[in-house]
């Protein structure tokens, strides 16, 4: 009697398998050196697969980007100020030393800022403009609550936590705990409090 292999994956599954083969590529190898071939392997499917949903290399990154990237949930609400401050920038952080957040990592070190484009603009939307604004409804509990000033509530503090995360990982790695609290204590909290 001859055994079968495994069930043929489809849809939602192979989608997965996909996306996890691209991001295990993207961080083993880097964008430049990804190929289809070898997400493929990784999936373990045929080629002729990916190229049906993704004619090219940054289409299959960017969507799998867009499927992977974490997303930010709602603004906290610790009963703080400096709570809520320090669960956004280790949100932030966690994203960063995600599989996903590593992989945008690799993307941004190796592009030029011209083929970086659109994955800046991923960025963006997923990542940047979404902490800005649960940053935004932080310090506005914080203005009602007493905690912060009104004339705080400025575009450059609410876009603090993703301008300073960004710019260090990308020079330095993502901070560690201790400069994620240290972001916090000696940079937002005297920037804004009352």
């Amino acid at each position: 009697m001859q055994t079968q292999g495994p069930p043929r994956r489809r849809g939602k599954v192979l989608e997965q398998a996909i996306f996890q083969a691209t991001l295990d590529e993207l961080v083993s190898t880097g964008y430049a050196r990804l190929s289809m071939e070898a997400v493929a392997a990784g999936a373990r499917t045929g080629k002729a697969a990916i190229y049906r949903r993704w004619p090219s290399k940054q289409e299959l990154v960017l969507d799998t980007l867009r499927a992977t990237l974490p997303e930010p949930g709602p603004a906290p609400d610790t009963g703080s100020l400096r709570g809520d401050l320090l669960e956004l920038v280790n949100r932030t952080r966690a994203a960063m030393l995600s599989l996903p957040g590593c992989a945008g990592r690799v993307i941004m070190g190796e592009l030029d800022h011209e083929r970086a484009a659109p994955f800046v603009g991923l960025m963006h939307q997923r990542v940047i403009a979404p902490s800005s604004s649960l940053t935004r409804e932080v310090l506005i509990r914080g203005v009602v609550r007493g905690e912060v000033r009104a004339d705080a509530m400025n575009p450059m503090v609410v876009d603090l936590i993703p301008a300073v995360m960004m710019y260090r990982a990308k020079t330095q790695g993502p901070p560690s705990e201790a400069e994620a609290a240290e972001l916090v204590d000696q940079v937002l909290l005297p920037t804004v409090r009352a």
